[in-house]
């Protein structure tokens, strides 16, 4: 391992966030311009397009071997996009929750993380189980754009005709090339970062004696997530605070269905799963997801109090990520305190949720 090699690690992150951006860009613009639902646009293109990154990056590492990597960069995004992004952003102002995301798009997260946590406990994701996983974002997507159309008010279809009408033909056909071309641009940039990201970290981690796992956790796993830390920390400042949370629900819905339902069904033998990440990191990120809901119950928002205390939890859980690959005998007692932490927390989330889902079935039936 010399320099160069964390040269091509930040060189490789920034592909990612650049090729991102412009991906996420030109497929708003493309979208708005042929007439998509607003909505639409900010559960898909937004929430899937911020996910680009983590599913090159998982790919990428599935085809080369690296299955740790694969693998912990989808646990840990997931785990970093609620316990970090969200407890950052609420931390900054608060969260306001939209009731659809607690109706529907927050318990088909849930499931969708219980339901992988069951596959994943015969140590490996197979291609079958790839496909299939692949096929439920399609489903998915599907059920959004059904529901978009469903729901569209003829306030918006005719904003989106005038918009169509006031745009010359020839204009508006340059300005459909130009996003697809930055689509193109986008994902080529997504490619070669991912390449350099995956043979970098995983240099690194080969050369300080750390595992994959643990860099797929944490080095790649944030640096993939940027594109959702930037969006979502953006929203939340603007006061679209909404966004700020259908970005990270949708992204972590995609990591789990795409991300890694692709990197199974590409990959020869599937992914393996490592012992560690049954034992240890995806209950994390399990509890992290289900704890989301009644902490969102709460008053319809996520208070900058609980985002702090999410902030918190993530900062603890890479301390001990960090501590266990140094073999010291401090992780025993971290674990121990954590144990004991961690299930307090937890009940009183519930009990605040389930407070905030009385009122608001009293309030309903006032």
């Amino acid at each position: 391992m010399d320099f160069l090699t964390f040269v091509w690690l930040v060189v490789g992150l920034v592909c990612l966030v650049f090729g991102a951006e412009w991906l996420v860009r030109g497929a708003s613009s493309a979208a708005t311009k042929l007439g998509v639902a607003p909505i639409v646009v900010g559960l898909t293109v937004v929430a899937f397009g911020t996910s680009a990154p983590e599913m090159a990056v998982s790919i990428s590492g599935a085809l080369s071997g690296s299955a740790d990597v694969a693998l912990g960069n989808v646990v840990g995004s997931n785990t970093f996009n609620i316990l970090a992004i969200l407890g950052l952003s609420a931390a900054i102002s608060g969260l306001s929750i939209e009731q659809r995301l607690l109706k529907f798009d927050i318990p088909v997260l849930i499931l969708i993380t219980v339901v992988v946590y069951g596959l994943i406990l015969n140590d490996v994701v197979g291609r079958v189980e790839g496909a299939v996983l692949f096929l439920g974002i399609i489903a998915y997507t599907g059920w959004l754009l059904r529901g978009a159309r469903k729901g569209e008010s003829p306030a918006v279809g005719a904003e989106y005709k005038g918009a169509g009408e006031s745009v010359e033909g020839s204009t508006f056909t340059q300005s459909i090339i130009f996003q697809v071309g930055l689509i193109i641009v986008g994902l080529s940039l997504l490619v070669l970062g991912s390449q350099l990201l995956v043979d970098s970290a995983t240099e690194i981690a080969s050369a300080l004696g750390v595992s994959d796992l643990v860099i797929g956790l944490t080095v790649v796993a944030a640096g993939t997530s940027l594109p959702e830390l930037a969006t979502s920390v953006l929203a939340a400042i603007r006061g679209q605070r909404d966004i700020a949370v259908g970005n990270v629900v949708g992204s972590n819905i995609f990591n789990l269905l795409s991300v890694l339902g692709a990197s199974a069904a590409v990959s020869s033998k599937g992914v393996a799963v490592n012992s560690e990440v049954i034992r240890l990191d995806y209950p994390v990120m399990l509890a992290a997801t289900v704890v989301l809901l009644p902490i969102c119950w709460n008053g319809f928002m996520i208070k900058k109090w609980e985002g702090s205390l999410l902030v918190l939890f993530y900062v603890a859980y890479v301390a001990y990520l960090i501590m266990e690959a140094g073999d010291s005998t401090a992780p025993e007692l971290y674990r121990t305190a954590m144990l004991i932490i961690v299930p307090l927390v937890i009940i009183v989330y519930g009990v605040a949720g389930f407070q905030g889902w009385r009122k608001h079935r009293a309030a309903q039936r006032a």
